[in-house]
């Protein structure tokens, strides 16, 4: 009887830390969403996508009403226009505007036009891994890292403590000048660090977002089998290549490159790295950290970042497809 009441107590407990856990993430995000409702927002505006569905409506022409998708070639259709009218990329002021200028040439005197996304298609974040909703996510405003997970419902019971972002740039292709600066990346966030507000970052349409259940290191390049590798505990150069299956021929031993994320930056420094001198017990093999980025290749970091955010938005649908494992 007693182990029996000390079981169901340590249960009741573990259900209670795991509700005290949760309610802290949400409540973090809440004053996060508080909080940036006073800065400055980059761009409130929500630019119209590919696959959107725009409602337009005409004041006291209800003939002209329509809920129009836009098409792939970004183009809508009109009632009375005898041409489409360019969607994708502008606001809705910014369509409405281009209605009333096209109506006022032969069809009204002074129109009156309202323009409404009535359905966000173009502009998705997803989120996977360890978290209670995993997803695609469609956001018309503007949302930070803390907000997105917290929509997924927040890490499951199977979370570690870090958060992966990949970013290979937006799924759109409207470009503002920020998005032109934009790189891609792999960056890494503590758990504990956003919930206290310690970092954060804005979300770009097209991001994937990955609460892991152990730290990731990534092999790219010449190697058998190229992708992350699971890490539960410190793990050397030549243990990483290893659990790749080993590097080919076409490697260049003598220069493979360590690519790691630099400290409170989103930036990474490069690690060069002699291969051969480590095999014949010349230099010591080097401990990696979590996030690094093996690189068996002459690819450049910009090209390595693109390659593996590449690959890892397009596993997105079969990762989806098994129940989302570890990533």
């Amino acid at each position: 009887m007693v182990a029996e009441y000390s079981a169901q107590q340590g249960r009741f407990c573990m259900k209670f830390i795991r509700s005290l856990f949760l309610m802290g993430f949400a409540m973090s995000a809440l004053c996060s969403a508080a909080m940036a409702q006073g800065t400055a927002p980059r761009d409130e505006r929500y630019r119209i996508g590919f696959q959107d569905v725009i409602d337009v409506k005409v004041f006291r022409h209800p003939e002209l009403d329509v809920r129009a998708p836009v098409n792939p070639d970004g183009r809508i259709y009109l009632y009375r226009l005898e041409k489409p009218l360019v969607a994708v990329c502008k606001t809705e002021r910014e369509l409405a505007d281009d209605i009333v200028a096209a109506y006022k040439v032969s069809y009204l005197r002074d129109p009156q036009v309202t323009v409404t996304v009535a359905e966000q298609k173009s502009q998705s974040m997803a989120v996977i891994g360890a978290v209670e909703k995993p997803g695609s996510f469609f956001v018309g405003r503007e949302l930070n890292l803390l907000q997105l997970i917290a929509m997924a419902g927040g890490p499951s019971k199977d979370a570690g403590t870090r958060v992966l972002v990949v970013r290979v740039g937006s799924n759109t292709d409207c470009k503002t000048d920020d998005d032109s600066k934009e790189q891609p990346g792999l960056m890494t966030f503590k758990i504990r660090d956003l919930q206290e507000g310690k970092e954060n970052l804005e979300m770009r349409p097209g991001d994937v977002v990955s609460v892991l259940k152990s730290d990731i290191i990534y092999v790219y390049g010449n190697v058998k089998k190229p992708g992350p590798v699971e890490v539960r505990e410190p793990i050397t150069l030549t243990q990483a290549i290893a659990s790749a299956e080993g590097y080919t021929n076409a490697t260049d031993k003598d220069t493979v490159r360590i690519l790691r994320q630099k400290p409170d930056s989103l930036e990474r420094e490069e690690i060069i790295v002699n291969l051969s001198d480590i095999e014949k017990r010349k230099a010591a093999d080097p401990y990696l950290q979590p996030n690094d980025i093996v690189a068996l290749s002459k690819d450049n970091t910009k090209a390595i970042l693109t390659g593996i955010g590449t690959a890892f938005k397009n596993g997105i649908p079969l990762l989806m497809s098994r129940g989302i494992p570890g990533l």
